[in-house]
């Protein structure tokens, strides 16, 4: 079978790969058909994911967790789906023993694995998958359901927000994060205001219901989240963009007791007045991968905004096609929204 293996830094061939064996029971069988390219895939594919200090042994990998599939095979008659069902991937395994699984939050284990990241993931025509990680999402098209596992790290975010029918949320960023997190938090029934230094995409945050602004420099977000949230400030601060010069703005123009969740990658210092943090009693938050429970509810979401969800993907390409994917939507981000690669 064809696969497209992240050979070392950098460098992704389509090549023939050996096929996976047949489930056992507890695991299913899928046939990937999109999927979605993000941040982190950037990251690994550049070799800087982070925490790992020699980027050789990240490779070879098959990378894609943003993964849409059809179940062509179940190891038994319990996994909760049958062949031919469509089920989007929650990439999460955990250990279930260290302290944050102990505490309810596997998304954060000491061990975690992750789908490809720590084990061979979707850019590849079949996968072999523990039955927990895949949830079906019923007449949900291949594409608009490999944009459920994005929108599951903005139904975490406004968890650990604590985001309420009742709050403003200022979100620094439009990109692909940026705009699921506005959606969570209008479906929430919060109002929203979306910063972004680009005009053209803050058109998907209008449709979302957000309200929305250009920005040029940092001083800008704050005057205009100011302007838009009155005196007070927001309530809460999602820094969406993974540029650390925002994390100081975010901080200053957050309301007292408001939170700051920072979702957006970065492996930079911030430096920030630490002065801010017990004078303002400031909730500094950061995000990780979410847990099943809001990977359904992320599921509920896109099932129910599919409208607004599915012109998130912009660009679309074969399974041949995916080193120029993630080529072209690496230098072409004022352009590329969502790439997704269609391995059906």
């Amino acid at each position: 079978m064809r696969a497209a293996v992240t050979e070392s830094r950098g460098v992704m061939d389509v090549v023939d790969v050996a096929e996976p064996r047949e489930p056992r029971p507890g695991e299913v069988l899928v046939r990937p058909e999109a999927v979605g390219l993000c941040g982190s895939d950037y990251h690994y594919f550049l070799g800087d994911i982070g925490g790992i200090d020699d980027p050789s042994l990240l490779y070879p990998r098959v990378q894609g967790h943003e993964l849409s599939a059809t179940v062509t095979g179940v190891g038994s008659d319990d996994t909760g789906v049958e062949p031919g069902e469509r089920v989007a991937l929650w990439p999460v395994t955990a250990c279930g023993r260290c302290y944050p699984c102990r505490l309810g939050r596997a998304n954060v284990c000491s061990s975690i694995s992750l789908v490809g990241i720590h084990t061979d993931g979707g850019l590849q025509e079949q996968l072999l998958l523990p039955a927990g990680q895949v949830f079906p999402v019923g007449d949900l098209d291949a594409v608009t359901s490999a944009l459920i596992e994005p929108v599951s790290i903005a139904m975490r975010t406004v968890v650990r927000g604590r985001v309420g029918g009742d709050d403003r949320v200022v979100v620094f960023g439009a990109g692909p994060i940026g705009q699921a997190v506005a959606l969570a938090a209008v479906d929430r029934g919060a109002a929203v205001l979306l910063l972004d230094r680009e005009e053209a995409r803050l058109g998907y945050g209008r449709a979302i219901g957000a309200d929305v602004g250009v920005v040029e420099a940092a001083g800008d977000a704050v005057a205009q989240a100011r302007r838009w949230a009155d005196a007070e400030g927001p309530e809460v601060v999602i820094e969406a963009t993974g540029a650390p010069e925002l994390l100081q703005p975010a901080l200053d123009v957050v309301a007292q007791a408001g939170r700051v969740v920072v979702v957006g990658l970065s492996d930079s210092d911030a430096p920030i007045r630490v002065g801010r943090l017990p004078f303002k009693e400031i909730d500094v938050l950061g995000v990780s991968c979410c847990n099943g429970d809001e990977f359904a509810a992320a599921v509920d979401l896109v099932r129910r905004r599919r409208d607004v969800a599915s012109p998130l993907v912009t660009h679309q390409f074969t399974l041949e096609q995916a080193p120029e994917a993630i080529d072209y939507a690496l230098h072409h981000p004022a352009e590329v929204m969502k790439a997704v690669v269609r391995i059906d």
